[in-house]
């Protein structure tokens, strides 16, 4: 498991009963997570006294119950990158935290390269894996469906520092995007991808992970440059093994340009024991 074990600013707590304990900043949440099947509770006054717990409804989605006082939205920083939370209806605050262990593993790689690197993030959300290829010195595209989450990649990217950094910023379909990326010629020497599960985007092009991921790689392999750096695809889809998106990429991906791939579960450790939580998996093709 690759855990993002280097954080300040967060802290998972505790997990049990479908739920975890969350420390942001100077603010405790308690959200929902199917991965926590064990009843197990430790630090029982803090799990009393969280600021706000996520409650899902019976009918689809949920809501937030505020127990003390929460601003609408605060920041934590990770390295020298900010970010803005903001807790969200459907039980997010904007950041996976998780990803921070792709976040170190993008930042090494674009210092040591020693040549520009521009950088392609799809289904690029708040801007995570952006604002940390910025930091490191390159140029991002970087494109989501969501306007309001592109708005707030912004802001991240202002509060890190970045607001001149060579980042572009783009709503659209990603997989429309790709196609227009790949008849104007246009090169990547990273690309990063989070597609969802399942989705629509702005003019409501269908998306299924099982369906679209080898397509969706297969075209992106077109717009990577004659030394590409890295290939990085995360998913929290249930029922598709990490190994299935190892294998894309060794079809796709490492069968034209060599180098090496690892595929783990991304995890938090919980403070309250020796235990991880895990969050999903990532893959990562990089270059000898």
């Amino acid at each position: 498991m690759l855990l993002a074990d280097k954080w300040n600013d967060y802290c998972l707590i505790d997990a049990s009963d479908g739920q975890k304990l969350e420390k942001w900043g100077d603010f405790y949440l308690v959200r929902p997570d199917p991965q926590a099947i064990w009843s197990h509770r430790s630090e029982k006054k803090l799990w009393d006294t969280a600021h706000a717990v996520y409650h899902r409804s019976k009918s689809g989605g949920g809501s937030w119950d505020y127990r003390q006082a929460l601003p609408d939205a605060w920041q934590i920083k990770y390295r020298n990158l900010t970010f803005n939370v903001k807790p969200m209806g459907f039980k997010h605050t904007g950041i996976f935290p998780e990803q921070a262990a792709n976040w170190d593993f993008v930042i090494d790689k674009i210092s040591n390269a020693g040549r520009p690197i521009k950088v392609l993030n799809l289904f690029a959300y708040t801007g995570g894996a952006t604002v940390a290829a910025a930091s490191a010195g390159a140029s991002v595209v970087h494109v989501d469906a969501a306007k309001g989450m592109v708005a707030w990649a912004k802001e991240n990217a202002a509060s890190s520092g970045l607001a001149d950094a060579p980042i572009r910023y783009i709503v659209d379909d990603c997989v429309k995007f790709v196609e227009r990326e790949i008849r104007r010629g246009n090169k990547y020497d990273v690309i990063i991808m989070d597609p969802p599960t399942y989705g629509r985007g702005p003019k409501g092009e269908l998306w299924r992970f099982e369906d679209e991921l080898f397509p969706l790689v297969t075209k992106c392999a077109k717009l990577m440059s004659d030394t590409p750096l890295a290939f990085i695809v995360n998913s929290y889809t249930t029922g598709i093994s990490h190994t299935v998106v190892s294998n894309v990429l060794s079809y796709v991906i490492k069968s034209r340009f060599g180098g090496t791939i690892e595929s783990d579960e991304l995890g938090l450790k919980m403070s309250s024991s020796s235990l991880a939580l895990p969050c999903g998996y990532t893959t990562r093709w990089f270059e000898k």
